[in-house]
């Protein structure tokens, strides 16, 4: 339930429904919105709970929210959220588009590829240092090495960056290079992964599982939230289905579903949902025009000799292409591209 205050409530007032939500053994968890402050009852209150708090001094109403995930419901935060990575603001009015290789290989692939998507108006790189891969036998990335490299290359064009962590224990050390942590698709279930990232203040995006539904994606996206980061960035990045001419296939009917669903951000990556190259412009300008924050996008400098995801990267050519593209279509739908075309 969400404990609803009156706009002129004190802070005193606020803070005394706190206390006796803790003294009844549970969490509170504190929204203050442009138009009114409310407080999420954390756990499962019993019914006789709601009436307790509406005699309190200050509270306006005691709503029951009807879904299981509550932080991520629009019936706690009806405002959009906003997730800041440096100067880069995702889920505001500019369309934020991340973009770099799949995997981090050398020195030389990566500083070329960050200053090529900067100058096209990428505004965050992206790049694996540690990669789950379905074959124990694909390269998997260069792990710490990686991070270093992906870091300087940031630092070099100016970017900040994205690379996945996948375990618990890696978290730490990833949070020392990553300005964005992604959890992968693989491990949107993984709990302690969720409890562990929930525990930093470094923003986080989740990419939606293989074969998750809505509901069990914001409530992975729950346990960031509870665990106290509310700075998470939802991902769409494709679901398995019964057509095998593509890796996978974007649900572009996710954006506006949790868009009205959840206040969180929420980014699209054609690259990985579709697994070709030239079905990722159409797929990415659809996402755009149904209402994505952003775009995840694979770029390398020279595709065929990519050690990971070759067949769905763009080459600096057709990345820059796209990102005109982005930009006209961006502009029609009432967004701002961040970057080059801000």
């Amino acid at each position: 339930m969400i404990v609803v205050m009156r706009t002129d409530s004190t802070p005193e007032e606020v803070d005394a429904v706190s206390q006796r939500i803790v003294e009844r053994g549970f969490r509170p968890e504190l929204s203050s919105g442009e138009q009114r402050t409310v407080i999420g009852v954390l756990g499962s209150p019993f019914p006789e709970l709601r009436n307790e708090l509406s005699t309190l001094p200050g509270v306006s109403e005691v709503v029951p929210i009807s879904k299981p995930y509550k932080l991520t419901s629009r019936e706690f935060k009806p405002e959009n959220s906003t997730v800041a990575v440096g100067d880069v603001v995702v889920g505001g009015e500019d369309l934020v588009v991340m973009a770099g290789p799949c995997s981090v290989e050398d020195e030389e692939q990566m500083v070329s590829t960050a200053r090529a998507v900067k100058a096209a108006g990428a505004s965050i790189l992206r790049g694996g240092a540690f990669k789950p891969r379905t074959s124990p036998y694909s390269f998997r990335g260069m792990g710490v090495d990686g991070l270093r490299l992906l870091a300087m290359a940031g630092r070099e064009a100016g970017l900040p960056v994205i690379t996945e962590v996948m375990s618990p224990e890696d978290v730490e050390t990833v949070a020392e290079y990553a300005d964005v942590l992604q959890i992968g698709a693989r491990n949107m279930q993984n709990y302690n992964l969720l409890d562990r990232v929930g525990e930093t203040r470094k923003p986080v995006m989740l990419k939606r599982g293989l074969s998750a539904t809505y509901e069990e994606w914001l409530l992975a996206a729950e346990y960031v939230l509870s665990g106290g980061n509310s700075q998470v960035i939802l991902c769409e990045r494709g679901v398995r289905t019964f057509e095998p001419s593509t890796r996978f296939t974007l649900d572009v009917t996710a954006i506006p579903s949790i868009r009205r669903l959840s206040h969180l951000p929420i980014v699209a990556d054609p690259s990985h949902s579709s697994g070709k190259w030239y079905l990722v412009s159409p797929l990415a300008l659809g996402a755009v025009a149904a209402g994505a924050h952003g775009l995840m996008i694979e770029v390398h400098p020279n595709p065929d000799l990519a050690k990971c995801d070759g067949p769905e990267s763009l080459t600096f050519e057709n990345f820059d292409k796209l990102m005109g593209q982005v930009k006209d279509v961006a502009r029609a739908v009432g967004k701002v591209p961040a970057g080059a075309y801000s």
